[in-house]
């Protein structure tokens, strides 16, 4: 399936037939396709660049199609990252998580810092941090196929 091009996103590089791999979602999902492009919010004399997930409901293309500024998608995977490194010794803790130190990392950017957390805001926290413990584990096979080729890329690149 094309990705639009007559939206506000312009999208300069595409993965189209995402829908092919998308995780657990393959061959059936409604993400079809990914870009990098201008972004939408962009005014006059000032260009960003933003990446999209394109999704479709089989009718027409949907408003839950997401574009985030690329900085961001970064932050997500550092993010992933750094919660797949913390839930290898998760287990070391009787609820997965320090009860008196949910902080799990600072990670310096940009002059300050990201900080990586337990959400003990979240009321069901115990029972939810089992199930992403799980989930994440069971997705061990699909995420580590992309860290891997992530890590080839960026070895490549120079970093």
């Amino acid at each position: 399936m094309n990705i639009p091009t007559s939206l506000k996103h312009k999208p300069v590089i595409v993965s189209e037939d995402y829908e092919n791999i998308d995780g657990r979602n393959a061959y059936q999902s409604d993400a079809k396709g990914l870009s990098l492009g201008l972004a939408q919010w962009n005014d006059r004399g000032k260009v960003d660049i933003s990446a999209k997930v394109w999704r479709h409901t089989g009718e027409k293309w949907s408003r839950q199609s997401e574009e985030l500024p690329l900085h961001r998608v970064l932050d997500l995977a550092i993010l992933v990252c750094r919660a797949k490194q913390y839930f290898r010794d998760a287990y070391r803790y009787e609820k997965l998580y320090d009860t008196e130190a949910p902080l799990i990392d600072r990670i310096g950017l940009q002059g300050d810092a990201m900080s990586v957390s337990i959400c003990t805001n979240n009321e069901k926290i115990d029972e939810d941090i089992l199930l992403f413990n799980q989930a994440l584990s069971e997705d061990d096979e699909l995420i580590g196929e992309r860290l891997k080729t992530l890590s080839a890329i960026l070895k490549e690149m120079g970093y």
